[in-house]
């Protein structure tokens, strides 16, 4: 079998997108968009702001995936906007420095919020490694097996994260009174940002939080009547993830002081400020987030590969990743070597999941600038025939190239430099690989 089928429905779609993007946000990424925001109110406003500038993009998105609705997003619209050297440069950063950290960031958040039962599960433990690799070898080899069974494992694992999320989302609405939306002054720093820039920061540290929209695009070529399941699902997920990060960052704002939100490292939970959960909460919702972030992990492992599979079909990237599995029909040897990597990389991480993220959010807004700046080129393309037209596709198009960079920038700010660093090198790093790719290709 040397081609991948279409299998997933509309129901399996919107499973994968939401089961990814809120994956993460809520039990990672509260306490650092709250270090940054620099108040409670201001990270409430910040998680809008991120969900606000993920619209354009989720418009162009929908149209992109609809006039090309194969395997490889942002490197097939690369390639058919003529500059194969970007589609490179967008397939190699994501590999390296935004797809393989999200497995590893993912499944060691997930064996971290099982600390409440096993204290010893700290973030940096090598125990937590160890159980995070076993995590990936076992997700790898279901998605190995079968693309349809893993979207069912997901389509389970996303219904029973929303079940907690909602209920936190729906009681936080009763704590409009809590006195920790209003901390006192000088529970702020002197102020070193104005009030915009703070907001920015915070809305920087959403971007991991809202990055698992375009990832359902690596896998268009498996959807099935993409035309109009692709659309619906992008754009009904993000008004969906939007609302949820919107009320559950206020509910943890309420529920949780503003003093212990900015000390915590890793997972956050609101729940045992809950009288009615207070016995409960901690279990109840440490088992919520390992779920949850299993979930997104097992999105990851699935979607992912699709990416560095469709440019080694075309002979710019190493070989091996084109390999279908006789019998199952799936990337095999993609998803092995990310697998592999993002072990390898639990290993290289060290002190918090910030420098990770850091190192995601930098190279996730700039590749994906690339992609919607394709969409000038393509329109020219005679085989451009969307089902779906983004509203105002310029103004959309323009914003959505735009908006990332106070957020790029503000991440500099954010997060630790380091791991910025690593991104922009292994970004750079890919201008000679490609070259020597290409020169590789036409010796053949």
């Amino acid at each position: 079998m040397s081609e991948v089928k279409r299998q997933l429905n509309l129901f399996q779609v919107v499973a994968i997108i939401i089961g990814l993007v809120i994956g993460s946000g809520v039990f990672i990424n509260i306490a650092p968009v709250q270090r940054a925001a620099g108040s409670p109110g201001l990270a409430v406003i910040a998680w809008a702001v991120g969900g606000l500038f993920m619209l354009p993009q989720i418009f162009i998105y929908a149209e992109l995936g609809t006039a090309y609705p194969g395997q490889g997003f942002g490197y097939l619209y690369l390639q058919k906007a003529g500059s194969p050297m970007l589609a490179f440069l967008y397939t190699w950063t994501a590999f390296w420095t935004s797809d393989m950290p999200s497995i590893t960031i993912l499944s060691i958040a997930a064996i971290s919020a099982l600390d409440v039962f096993f204290p010893a599960l700290t973030v940096n433990a090598m125990s937590t490694k160890m159980l995070a690799i076993g995590v990936i070898v076992i997700l790898t080899a279901i998605h190995i097996r079968s693309v349809k069974q893993g979207s069912w494992v997901q389509v389970i694992l996303t219904v029973l994260k929303i079940i907690p999320l909602a209920i936190i989302a729906i009681l936080g609405l009763f704590y409009f009174n809590s006195p920790n939306l209003f901390i006192e002054p000088h529970v702020i720093e002197p102020a070193k940002h104005s009030i915009f820039w703070l907001i920015m920061m915070g809305a920087a540290g959403t971007v991991w939080s809202y990055a698992g929209f375009p990832n359902i695009m690596y896998m268009a070529g498996e959807v099935k009547n993409p035309n109009r399941n692709i659309p619906i699902a992008l754009i009904g997920s993000a008004l969906f993830v939007t609302l949820m990060y919107i009320l559950i960052s206020f509910a943890t704002s309420a529920l949780i002081p503003h003093e212990e939100v900015i000390q915590t490292q890793g997972f956050l939970n609101p729940f045992k400020y809950l009288p009615a959960f207070a016995t409960i909460a901690a279990g109840f919702l440490a088992i919520a987030a390992f779920i949850s972030c299993i979930g997104a992990t097992n999105v990851c492992i699935m979607s992912q590969p699709r990416l560095q599979y469709a440019m080694a079909k075309d002979g710019l990237f190493f070989k091996t990743f084109a390999k279908i599995h006789p019998k199952y029909g799936t990337p095999v040897n993609s998803i092995l070597l990310q697998s592999g990597f993002a072990i390898i990389l639990v290993f290289i991480s060290q002190d918090t999941l910030d420098t990770l993220l850091g190192y995601f959010t930098f190279s996730y807004l700039l590749q994906n600038i690339l992609v919607y700046g394709s969409i000038f080129w393509l329109k020219k393309r005679d085989d451009y025939n969307p089902s779906y037209h983004s509203p105002m596709w310029k103004i959309m198009t323009v914003l959505a190239i735009i908006l990332p960079f106070p957020l790029i920038i503000a991440s500099f700010s954010t997060f630790p430099l380091i791991g910025l660093l690593f991104s922009i090198g292994f970004t750079l790093l890919g201008i000679p690989v490609y070259y020597l790719f290409k020169s590789r290709l036409s010796q053949e």
